[in-house]
């Protein structure tokens, strides 16, 4: 497959082929503060998102770590790896500000027919904080 810096013709960018082939915090988080789960039934994509929280000096709550568990195409598994990058060791508040745009920038692009992905990983997040702040 040949590849280059941009998405065209519908192929992958080498950072999202890099981060499906060596996905950052793959797994389980056992006693996890908050998970989200969701899915897509159109694609049959599904992520789980783990989050284990803490506080600062300040008494903040941070996202001290983060794993997923995801079951889908190349750009699902891509983009569950970046929102983690993304959000470990931020502030809630902080991590409920990345948007969809983050992660297709960060992945350096993403087919359009796949930015369905970057709002599963957003949503599985959000999903993630929500069942953490339903548990305080």
């Amino acid at each position: 497959m040949k590849t280059n810096n941009k998405v065209c013709g519908g192929l992958y960018t080498p950072k999202v082929m890099e981060t499906f082939k060596n996905p950052h915090n793959y797994g389980k988080i056992k006693n996890a503060s908050g998970i989200g789960k969701v899915g897509n039934i159109v694609c049959g994509d599904v992520m789980w998102l783990y989050i284990k929280v803490a506080q600062n000096k300040k008494k903040e709550d941070f996202i001290k770590d983060i794993k997923f568990e995801t079951f889908g195409c190349v750009a699902a598994i891509s983009t569950s790896s970046i929102i983690t990058d993304l959000v470990k060791g931020k502030k809630i508040t902080e991590a409920l500000k990345i948007t969809k745009d983050d992660i297709v920038k960060t992945l350096g692009g993403l087919p359009k027919i796949k930015y369905h992905c970057s709002i599963l990983a957003i949503d599985a997040l959000k999903e993630a904080i929500k069942d953490y702040n339903e548990k305080k």
